[in-house]
């Protein structure tokens, strides 16, 4: 019969000892990345939160209309659809929301 070839009980000590620095170094190099990574996400967002801030989304703005009304009721339709109910020379001042964008 064939003897097949034994391997050794023990690893030497030099090779056991090269490779645990390998690792500890692929180790701390993967630490790194991942700490950079998140750096990195926190910074992205932080961009994005001062650029979304530099616009203006909402703003109000006060408009008068003269409706005549000499007969009776003075209804006015404005153009978001609202109906303003008014009487024979009443003074109403509507405030309307406009999204506008810069």
């Amino acid at each position: 019969m064939e003897e097949k070839k034994k391997l050794p009980d023990s690893v030497p000590y030099i090779a056991y000892e090269e490779t645990i620095v390998i690792s500890e170094r692929h180790i701390k190099r993967l630490i790194f990345g991942l700490v950079f990574a998140i750096f990195l996400i926190f910074i992205n967002n932080a961009i994005w939160l001062y650029a979304w801030m530099q616009y203006d989304y909402e703003s109000t703005s006060t408009q008068t209309i003269d409706v005549d009304g000499k007969e009776g009721n003075a209804n006015y339709i404005g153009n978001d659809g609202s109906i303003i109910n008014g009487e024979d020379s009443s003074k109403n001042s509507t405030e309307t929301k406009e999204n506008q964008k810069k």
